[in-house]
């Protein structure tokens, strides 16, 4: 995110001391958002090349990145927050369709879109079979390389729109603050949701309501005067919560504590 909104950010205001400002497509809409895109493509191309072919741990590859990434960004806006003023590109953080804010709009489309690509497609099934069992989907034909490598290039291409509607909204690119933190909150989502973070069967919609939840609860939170601190703290002790009843032994433990009572 903070990547794909410091790409856009770059392009279209041109700052001096900006390595992008040599490139001229401040006056192209669709060129913007195809070089921010591709940033981010690429991005999800570095993981899954990290994940599937130099097999190391998705953790330590990602959190590489989440940490690089963020410091690639800096040096394209050369530590500042370069702002902008272009009405095409705040559309996508401010506009709306039919009535319908046009980040949200841009959701339900991709989330039809990806429903129709995982559950209309094999490619859903290969997801699970990998997420499973590698080595038995491996032996089954199914490439599991490939498939890992998909998986972390469409995930970044999402992100990477939520960096535009995020850096559109503000209408500058902040860097330190884009995307920060959001990776528990998509932790969060998806095991709310119902995927088991042991991997296999997966549920988008699942996910999203999730995603619905967590930021209704950040939001009463922030309502109600906690400190913004304090919603770490919660959705922390959430997943926690939530790793443990996805326990078979935790589950079984409890089950045996609930039937001595």
């Amino acid at each position: 995110m903070a990547l794909t909104g410091a790409t856009a950010a770059c392009l279209i205001a041109r700052p001096e001391d900006s390595p992008l400002s040599a490139i001229n497509v401040h006056g192209s809409l669709l060129l913007v958002i195809l070089g921010s895109m591709a940033v981010a493509t690429i991005a999800g191309l570095w993981n899954g090349v990290l994940v599937a072919f130099l097999r190391l741990q998705p953790i330590v590859a990602t959190l590489i990145l989440m940490v690089a990434g963020r410091g690639v960004a800096q040096l394209l806006t050369n530590g500042q927050i370069p702002t902008f003023q272009h009405e095409g590109f705040a559309f996508l953080g401010g506009g709306s369709v039919l009535m319908f804010p046009v980040p949200f709009v841009i959701v339900a489309v991709a989330l039809v879109f990806m429903l129709a690509l995982v559950r209309v497609t094999a490619l859903g099934l290969f997801i699970e079979t990998v997420g499973n069992n590698r080595v038995a989907s491996r032996i089954a034909g199914v490439s599991a390389t490939g498939v890992r490598l998909a998986c972390y290039v469409v995930c970044a291409f999402l992100a990477g729109i939520a960096g535009l509607i995020v850096t559109a909204d503000i209408k500058a690119a902040d860097v330190n603050n884009t995307g920060l933190y959001l990776e528990l909150d998509a932790i969060l989502a998806v095991a709310i949701g119902g995927t088991s973070l042991a991997g296999g069967r997966f549920y988008l919609i699942g996910s999203v309501l999730g995603a619905v939840i967590i930021q209704t609860l950040t939001t009463t939170i922030l309502a109600r005067g906690v400190a913004p601190e304090s919603t770490l703290v919660a959705k922390a002790i959430i997943i926690i919560a939530l790793c443990l009843l996805q326990s078979p032994k935790f589950r079984s433990l409890l089950w045996r504590r609930g039937r001595s009572a």
